[in-house]
């Protein structure tokens, strides 16, 4: 999945570093701790692959249930 735009924020919190990565178009957001020894790049990465997983889930769980609501529709019929 590519998202055209991310937004991070990234955080020293005592000896852990707290990476935020937002897709604005949906205002999903996630969250990664890590090591400060790791770089910048590495951190981000991380927080994108977990963004990118969300989504992807996200919209798993949309497609079968947009498919469950279609096949539900189509057992509808007339009692008598």
């Amino acid at each position: 999945m590519h998202l055209d735009e991310v937004l991070f924020e990234i955080v020293a919190i005592g000896n852990s570093v707290k990476v935020s990565a937002i897709d604005p178009l949906s205002n999903t957001e996630v969250s990664i701790i890590g090591a400060p020894s790791m770089t910048r790049y590495s951190l981000k990465m991380n927080a994108l692959r977990k963004l990118e997983k969300v989504m992807r889930d996200r919209a798993a769980k949309q497609d079968a249930w947009d498919e469950a609501t279609v096949s539900s529709r189509r057992r509808r019929g007339l009692y008598a």
